[in-house]
């Protein structure tokens, strides 16, 4: 049997498949959906699902259970349980997801932001779409298939490959830090940089070292560091310890980061925010547990998993997803304050 792919490389459609096979569309529709024996013969059933094979064809399940309007289930795939960030925006997606007959199933990448494994036999033939928080799109590949809808949540939007992005604007959340240290009359600053290769890290470094090149004085250095605390500790224990004029701000990319980066401080005798002012990123409940408290940006996790649900839903209806990114608030607290004088 000859097959032929589809014009212009679109996905497969059931009549293609029934177009190679030399059968109806509802031969087909019988041998895919498993309702074929006393039906159809061996022999047919065989040719079709060879056909569907070679042309790569797949239901798309999540129309078919629209039309039905059976409960439907979304992926969340996130690089960490640990995290409080991501529960919260499982609480923001479940939340939209449950008003509209969703469920959500969360799934923790076993390798961070890396590639995820599919957590099924075969996810496409249990879901409907996928969200990913915090990830490439490419570690994706093997869960979505070319029927499964993906929705990105702070990710870079310039990636073609999902069918929607949803994202924080975490630039302006850097600008608002920068500024507000500035203001305070900081010039030496170390940005501790989570060494996770992720988008939204990177743009934090970018809108960072913008924002102080455009500043006469304005000296950063980067010092990456494993996202937890006792990386972060020795992380800022050595950028505090370096020659040369010890750095009066140390801008951190999280929370976490910012816990170890204050421990670190006190354990060389100085004082926060004295001696030296720390910030973090995202107000986790760390943020207000911490003495002093830390200045942060609160970032809207709830809502960004509202959007992201919102989207998917919209991309299964033939929508069009909104756009445009969520703001972020700077939280100020006692971890910053006016820079020492030399």
């Amino acid at each position: 049997m000859q097959t032929r792919e589809p014009a212009g490389g679109a996905r497969p459609t059931s009549r293609d498949v029934a177009r190679a096979a030399g059968v109806s569309q509802a031969t087909v529709s019988l041998v895919l959906g498993g309702k074929w024996r006393g039906r159809v013969s061996e022999r047919t059933a065989g040719l079709v699902r060879d056909a569907a094979s070679e042309l790569g064809y797949r239901p798309n399940l999540a129309a078919r259970n629209l039309r039905l309007g059976r409960t439907r289930t979304a992926l969340l795939v996130v690089p960490a349980l640990t995290n409080e960030f991501f529960a919260r925006v499982y609480g923001g997606a479940a939340a939209v997801a449950a008003e509209h007959g969703f469920g959500v199933v969360l799934y923790p990448s076993p390798e961070g932001v890396g590639p995820a494994r599919d957590p099924f036999a075969s996810a496409r033939a249990a879901l409907d779409g996928v969200i990913a928080s915090s990830m490439a799109a490419g570690a994706l590949d093997a869960i979505r298939g070319s029927d499964l809808p993906l929705v990105m949540l702070d990710s870079d939007p310039s990636d073609p490959t999902p069918a929607a992005h949803v994202n924080l604007d975490v630039a302006d959340g850097m600008r608002q830090v920068t500024d507000h240290l500035l203001g305070l009359g900081h010039r030496r600053f170390v940005h501790l940089a989570s060494a996770v290769p992720s988008w939204t890290f990177e743009v934090r470094a970018r809108a960072l070292g913008t924002a102080l090149r455009a500043v006469a004085g304005a000296e950063l250095r980067t010092v990456p560091s494993p996202l937890d605390v006792a990386g972060a500790l020795a992380a800022a224990g050595r950028a505090l310890t370096d020659p040369g004029p010890r750095p009066t701000a140390l801008v951190c990319d999280d929370d976490i980061l910012a816990a170890g980066a204050c421990k670190a401080v006190r354990r060389l005798g100085l004082r926060v925010p004295e001696d030296v002012s720390v910030t973090g990123f995202d107000d986790l409940a760390l943020a207000t547990a911490v003495e002093p408290e830390l200045t942060t940006v609160r970032l809207p996790a709830e809502r960004i998993g509202q959007s992201g649900m919102t989207a998917l839903l919209d991309v299964l209806s033939s929508r069009t997803p909104a756009s445009g990114a969520l703001p972020v608030t700077l939280i100020p607290r006692g971890s910053t304050g006016p820079a020492p004088a030399d």
